[in-house]
């Protein structure tokens, strides 16, 4: 296996305009050895180019990618040992699943005894003894995935891309097959990069991930780093579902701490009392703009809180609840701002109904509104 690393690679298309339209703007990248990295962000943030060029089915308008010890701006995509999955199968409908997993093998004039070996290994590892004398269109959407993943072991590659592999599969389907290509990483302990729009995926699977959008890296983490400690509001509302609450407001006094004053197009919303933690982060910007990020998951209906604070809890509106089994989603109104909040399903709550909700501010955050990175 190797590790992959992008230097100030750039794309760019050119069109009728003067301006070339740049997809993918010099972003620094290293995939460690046999690491699970996960490209992840919003359709048209590069994540799809950026793969495509490390396979080389794109032209790189500048900087270099490396595989291994070695630069393959300008080695053919047969010559970079490495092994594509795509999104649409790409499977000879006319051939059985043994000859689409032993095709790229045989190109390779590899002896008979070789080829039936790996591709009885290779079937044997995703459940497929029994379905390689079929042909796709005797399979089911995760069988025709699962020979696409097949015909990629075989042919033992350095690094295995997959281009959104499970988009085309239904959410049950979706995950099954996830979970089954994070066996597939345990088992082979291969370096893989995994293109995906869906932050779920990510999460589940990733030992890394590089959030994207609009071409550039916005934040490259473990999981559970992106989710705790974002680096501004794109990867705080793009990771985790539903997404971060933000409100827009400012910071006053309020003794020795700062309070939070919620703006509802210009006249004062709720206001919340900072904790120590907060207050020393946002010091700077007493009397000033900023925003105050607050995840669902931790706002919980004041009723069901032993002793909630009443410098953290606000009062709202029910507009909509969504229970989902084991938890409700409730959609909130402050009089000028809607919001999320994922509470205990304990309680059945009706529309227009007066709710107190607290906010956990251990565990918000404080952004700048021009910038829009944390402050920290």
């Amino acid at each position: 296996m190797a590790k992959v690393v992008l230097e100030d690679l750039i794309k760019e298309y050119r069109g009728d305009s003067k301006e070339p339209f740049r997809a993918v703007k010099k972003i620094n990248l290293e995939i460690r050895d046999r690491e699970f990295m996960v490209l992840v962000g919003p359709s048209g943030c590069g994540k799809s180019t950026s793969l495509r060029m490390i396979a080389g089915l794109e032209e790189i308008t500048d900087g270099t990618i490396s595989i291994g010890d070695r630069v393959v701006n300008n080695v053919l995509p047969k010559d970079r040992d490495i092994a594509m999955v795509f999104q649409n199968y790409a499977l000879y409908p006319h051939m059985t699943v043994f000859d689409n997993m032993a095709f790229g093998l045989k190109l390779m004039k590899y002896p008979k005894a070789e080829i039936k070996k790996r591709v009885d290994d290779a079937a044997d590892i995703l459940g497929l003894q029994t379905m390689l004398d079929r042909k796709p269109k005797a399979l089911s959407g995760g069988q025709r995935q699962r020979v696409a993943v097949g015909r990629a072991i075989v042919r033992k590659p350095k690094v295995f891309l997959f281009d959104e592999p499970l988009s085309n599969l239904d959410a049950k389907m979706r995950v099954q097959m996830r979970t089954e290509i994070s066996k597939l990483h345990a088992r082979l302990n291969a370096t893989m990069i995994y293109v995906t729009h869906d932050q779920v995926e990510a999460m589940t699977m990733g030992d890394r991930i590089c959030v994207m959008k609009d071409g550039n890296i916005m934040q490259v983490d473990e999981p559970l780093g992106l989710y705790n400690t974002p680096k501004n509001m794109f990867v705080a509302g793009f990771i985790g579902s539903p997404p971060m609450n933000f409100f827009h407001g400012r910071l006053e006094a309020d003794g020795n701490a700062l309070k939070f004053i919620e703006d509802n197009d210009g006249k004062p919303g709720f206001t919340v009392k900072l904790d120590d933690r907060l207050s020393r982060l946002g010091q700077s910007y007493a009397g000033k703009e900023i925003v105050f990020g607050v995840r669902p998951e931790d706002i919980a209906d004041a009723l069901s809180v032993s002793n909630p604070n009443p410098d953290s809890t606000i009062s709202a509106k029910v507009e909509v609840s969504e229970p989902m089994g084991s938890e409700t989603y409730i959609y909130l109104d402050t009089g000028g701002h809607s919001f999320t909040a994922r509470v205990h399903s304990d309680h059945k709550f009706d529309i227009d109904e007066s709710l107190k909700v607290c906010f956990d501010l251990e565990k918000a955050h404080l952004f700048d509104p021009k910038t829009e990175n944390v402050i920290s």
